[in-house]
């Protein structure tokens, strides 16, 4: 084989090691404004569930304009939106870091300006993630989104591990003004892309009406399975997150410092497993290796619930964010692979819907329970949720297969 089996083959393309250093950049920033928001909000309201709301306020926009901005994806010239889009969110991030200076940030203006990059994200998310194609080809997608996952985790590793110290020593403002300044190097990378024509999509862009990407996806078996248990994670699995200041001060009794270790330690092991579909992805079941990370990051979420101690718990982070990334690039991989050219964007569209706009839901239920029941208890519940719903998964599509 060739391309398609090539190790790191995507980045035999320009344009997309242009699309990726600066995306890698710019994620890095946009880790830090996650894990200075979280902290800033604690500190500001000392109220795990208004943590959570924060989470909430940014993905409520995503659960309803994501699919409609899938539709968008398919009509106009990506490359061109997403350098509004990108500018946008450096405004919205700008507008963060000069507020919380000069001690005027209030937690109604975080949820606003949540709200707003949320809105901007229900836009980007499927314009992006559907451009790929047009970066490296049919041939090195699964290739691409891999390196591309590897690349948002690497920056969960690098982003909060910068943001817990700047937030100790420098304050929450610096953390907002740098992803600002991070985005100049995704719009960089933007503007010098060069299009190729062999690799655009062929013939005059159908015009497909709302949902018809949806009715692809719930036509299939696998892909519908596979969608459904994403939604399972979204809100169960990946809520976690919302919660995690207040995991680490309260359950691990460590301050901002512990609280970057543990969002860096899901983000080693999230690289990790992007990297090795990156490496030899080629060689995977998709189907299989998507639900056999779901059973196992159901059992990690578990574990990590029953910790109390910081180095145990860096280490089921590990499990979780490895498990977390495989479960995600076999499902995109396979969503973006089966859909015509002309649904492409509706399908990322209900994908991003399903992966971003749930997580309302998710980040609500993880802070009500937290402050009501307890973080560990809310952290257990989600992991035994994803455990059930990815053992009943496996058991009801592998049956079929002889």
């Amino acid at each position: 084989m060739t391309a398609p089996a090539a190790s790191f083959g995507a980045l035999r393309h320009r344009n997309f090691r242009l699309f990726i250093v600066g995306q890698f950049v710019s994620l890095c920033g946009s880790w830090m404004q996650t894990v200075a928001l979280g902290w800033l909000t604690l500190e500001l309201s000392n109220s795990a569930l208004q943590v959570g709301l924060v989470t909430t306020f940014g993905a409520l926009p995503v659960l309803l304009f994501t699919l409609y901005g899938g539709v968008i994806a398919d009509r106009v010239n990506r490359r061109r939106a997403l350098i509004i889009l990108q500018s946008l969110l450096l405004c919205e991030a700008l507008a963060l870091g000069l507020l919380t200076a000069l001690h005027v940030v209030t937690v109604p203006m975080l949820y606003a300006l949540a709200f707003v990059g949320g809105l901007v994200s229900a836009f980007e998310i499927p314009i992006r993630q559907s451009w790929q194609v047009e970066l490296v080809g049919k041939g090195d997608l699964m290739n691409a989104i891999a390196l591309n996952s590897s690349a948002f985790n690497l920056s969960r590793v690098v982003g909060p591990a910068i943001a817990g110290t700047l937030i100790a020593t420098a304050g929450s403002a610096v953390c907002f003004l740098l992803n600002a300044a991070s985005f100049l190097a995704v719009l960089i990378g933007l503007l010098m892309i060069r299009p190729v024509p062999s690799l655009a999509l062929q013939g005059p862009a159908r015009r497909a009406p709302l949902r018809e990407g949806v009715a692809h996806v719930f036509g299939r078996p696998w892909p519908r399975a596979l969608v459904t248990l994403t939604a399972v994670f979204s809100v169960f699995g990946a809520s976690f997150i919302a919660i995690l200041p207040v995991y680490a001060r309260d359950v691990l009794h460590a301050g901002p410092g512990g609280y970057g270790a543990i969002m860096s330690a899901f983000g080693v092991g999230a690289a990790a497993g992007a990297l090795s579909i990156a490496a030899v992805g080629h060689r995977f079941r998709r189907e299989r290796t998507a639900l056999g990370a779901g059973i196992t990051l159901g059992s990690g979420l578990l574990l990590l619930g029953l910790m109390h101690h910081v180095a145990l718990a860096l280490a089921f982070a590990v499990i979780c964010g490895l498990s977390m990334a495989l479960n995600a690039i076999m499902t995109n991989t396979l969503l973006q692979s089966d859909a015509p050219d002309h649904l492409r964007g509706q399908v990322m569209g209900f994908y991003s819907f399903i992966v971003v706009g749930m997580a309302p839901f998710g980040s609500l239920q993880a802070g009500w329970i937290s402050e009501h029941a307890g973080t560990t208890t809310a952290i257990l519940l989600g992991g035994g949720v994803c455990l059930l719903a990815a053992g009943y998964t496996a058991w009801r599509m592998l049956r079929r297969v002889p």
